[in-house]
Parts: structure tokens; C-alpha cells; sequence
């Protein structure tokens, strides 16, 4: 080889080295320390950068971004005397790169310590109940200890989050039997709350009913007693129009009568004072009657007094067969009517007393005559 090239190739050599120790190429958010004979010299931005081989060299390289630190569970004492473990989530980001390269040896140590005495500071003054119940408060609160005390080593808090809090065995079994009896309490008061109302709207059910019920029977007899009314217009205009005498009025009335006493649920019967003058009149109708004598009972005595061959007149007029009831006279009839109405009362009386009525309220009294 020639003895030119090789101081050639060394200083070629020398010559990339000193090249490669000059550039420092740094990414994005990332800052890089330098140092100068020791001393921090400045803090190199990302992109291309120039500095002094053997001279500079790069420190400390620190990410800037938003970074997250979950610190170990730390037991901690509230006000009640309970030891709980609390987690806590810390979201911070570096904002001076030298400060927190110069100003503290390792800044994530010091937050965690920080972190667990500013807690005990905290939970110290709450209890269990105060503590599991005021996440919010106990979370401004750390992150304000924690901006004011990592403000010198160029880190921000952004967010301060307790992940989780643990309290003793024996305490959950407690806070799980308190909720259950909460849940029981709560559940038979909505059961009771659902029974109340069931029986309210049935009471209101039962009553638009029994208004419903009430408004159909006043409905039905107001119609009934108006059908009732009507008819017996129609009955009574029929019988002026008609001009039905006294004896056709007192023959109903009596046919009528009987019917008083044919309801199983009268106990008693109110015997009219009327009944004596529907008797006496139908008797003097019916009196009448026999006082003018029937054609066939004239006959007869005309046959008998005459005492003349008849032959002719019995062919001429035939004898009228029939029932014996229309043979009796008109004071027959009247007497047999009479004794039905005495007998019919009779029996009234004797069904009356038969259930127990002792007292007989009369509007009138029953005479045979």
C-alpha cells in the first residue's frame, strides 16, 4: 500500500468522527440536556442540531409529553381510626426540561412521596363515610399540594385521580350488611307504598261501582215507577172512557184481593176496610139480578101454574141443559162470593200467625155481613 493513502484514510476517518459528534438529531417533543465540560450548557430543541465534539455531550433526554404514573396502594389513617389503601393516578408533564434534571434527583420519587403525605394530611381530617364520599374534594385538594410544590422542578400537575380505596375486611362485610338492610328497607317501603296504592284505586273502583249501581237502580225505578204511572193512566182513562159501573169496579176488586196473600215473604196481611162495601155490592148487584128472576125459572112456573097440554110449547121451545152453577139465583152467587173473600182472609190469618206476627196492623175490620 502506499504510504500516502493511509494518513489519507485516517484523517477521512477523523474527519467523519469529528462530523457524527457535531450533529445531534433530536425527535419531536423530546429535549435533550447538554452539557459542556460538565457545566449544562443549553437544552436542544427537536429537529437538526450542531455542538462541539469532546466538548458537549447530551446529559439527560427528557419526554415532554403528557405522561401518566400510578403510584402502589399506600395505607392511610382517617379521622375514625380506620387504616385504608388508597391508589392514586397522577397525570403530569415536564415543562422546564433543566429543572427537572438539576433541581431534583428523581422527580417521580418525589411525587410519589408527596402524593402520600399530602393524602395522609387529608384522610386524616375526614372519616370513612366523609372519605368514600368526597373523591372530588380529596382529588383538588392533592393536585393543588402537588402544582405548588412541583412547580420548581419543571413538572405540571394536570390531573390528580384516587383509583381506588380499600378499607378493611371486617368494614366491607359491615357497609355490605348496612347497604343490604338499606336495599330490604327500601324495597319493603316501595312494597308497602305498591300495596297502598292497589287498595286506593280499588276503594276508588268499588265506589264509582257502587255510584254506578246506585245511579242504574234510581235510573231503573224512576222508569219503572214512570212505566207504573203511565199504565195506570191508561187503566184509569180506559175505565172513564168505558164507564164501568160500580159493580164491575167491586167484582175486581174482590178477584184481586186473594192475590195479597200469595207472597211467601208477607208476614202479614192489611185487611182493607173496603172490603165489607165491595162484598155488600157486589151482593145487591147481584140481588138485583134475582129480584127480575131468570127466563128459565119463569118458564118452569108458567108450565106449572098453567096446567094445559104443553106438548106444542115444548116442541117449540127445548129445554137448556148446562152447568148447575148458572142455575143457582143471584143471592147464591153473592153469598158464595162473600164466603171465598172470608175464607181467603181466614187463611192470610192463619199464615200470618203461623210466622210469628202477633200483631195485626187493620186498617179495617172484615164483618160477615
Amino acid at each position: 500500500m502506499d504510504p500516502v493513502v493511509i494518513p489519507i484514510l485516517v484523517a477521512a476517518i477523523v474527519v467523519v468522527f469529528l462530523v457524527a459528534a457535531t450533529v445531534r438529531i433530536v425527535p419531536q417533543a423530546r429535549r435533550y440536556n447538554i452539557e459542556r465540560f460538565g457545566r449544562y450548557r443549553r437544552t436542544l430543541q427537536p429537529g437538526l442540531n450542531f455542538v462541539l465534539p469532546v466538548a458537549d455531550r447530551v446529559n439527560t433526554k427528557l419526554d415532554v409529553r403528557e405522561q401518566v404514573y400510578s403510584s402502589d396502594p399506600k395505607p392511610v389513617i382517617t379521622e375514625d381510626n380506620l387504616v385504608v389503601n388508597i391508589d392514586t393516578v397522577l397525570y403530569y408533564q415536564i415543562t422546564d426540561p433543566r429543572a427537572a434534571a438539576y433541581e431534583v434527583a428523581d422527580y417521580l420519587q418525589a411525587i410519589d412521596q408527596l402524593t402520600v403525605t399530602t393524602l395522609r394530611n387529608v384522610i386524616g381530617s375526614m372519616d370513612l363515610e366523609g372519605t368514600l364520599t368526597s373523591r372530588e374534594e380529596i382529588n383538588a385538594r392533592l393536585r393543588a399540594v402537588l402544582d405548588d410544590a412541583t412547580g420548581k422542578w419543571g413538572i405540571r400537575v394536570n390531573r390528580v385521580e384516587i383509583k381506588a380505596i380499600d378499607p378493611p375486611n371486617t368494614i366491607k362485610e359491615a357497609m355490605e350488611k348496612q347497604m343490604r338492610a338499606e336495599r330490604d328497607k327500601r324495597a319493603a317501603i316501595l312494597h308497602a307504598e305498591g300495596e297502598r296504592q292497589a287498595k286506593i284505586l280499588t276503594a276508588e273502583g268499588t265506589k264509582q261501582k257502587d255510584i254506578l249501581e246506585a245511579q242504574g237502580t234510581q235510573q231503573a225505578m224512576i222508569l219503572r215507577a214512570d212505566g207504573e204511572s203511565k199504565a195506570v193512566e191508561l187503566v184509569f182513562q180506559s175505565v172513564h172512557r168505558n164507564n164501568a159501573d160500580a159493580k164491575v169496579l167491586a167484582y175486581k176488586y174482590l178477584e184481586t184481593l186473594p192475590h195479597l196473600a200469595q207472597s211467601d215473604n208477607n208476614t202479614f196481611w192489611v185487611i182493607p176496610g173496603e172490603l165489607t162495601e165491595a162484598v155488600r155490592t157486589v151482593t145487591s148487584a147481584f140481588g138485583d139480578r134475582s129480584a127480575m128472576g131468570s127466563p128459565v125459572a119463569a118458564e118452569r112456573a108458567d108450565t106449572a101454574d098453567g096446567g094445559t097440554d104443553d106438548t106444542s110449547d115444548e116442541a117449540a121451545t127445548p129445554e137448556i141443559e148446562g152447568d148447575p152453577t148458572l142455575a143457582l139465583d143471584a143471592a147464591a152467587a153473592a153469598d158464595e162470593a162473600a164466603k171465598q173473600a172470608e175464607v181467603a182472609v181466614s187463611d192470610a190469618k192463619a199464615e200470618a200467625e203461623a210466622a210469628g206476627e202477633t200483631q195485626m196492623p187493620g186498617r179495617g175490620q172484615v164483618s160477615g155481613g
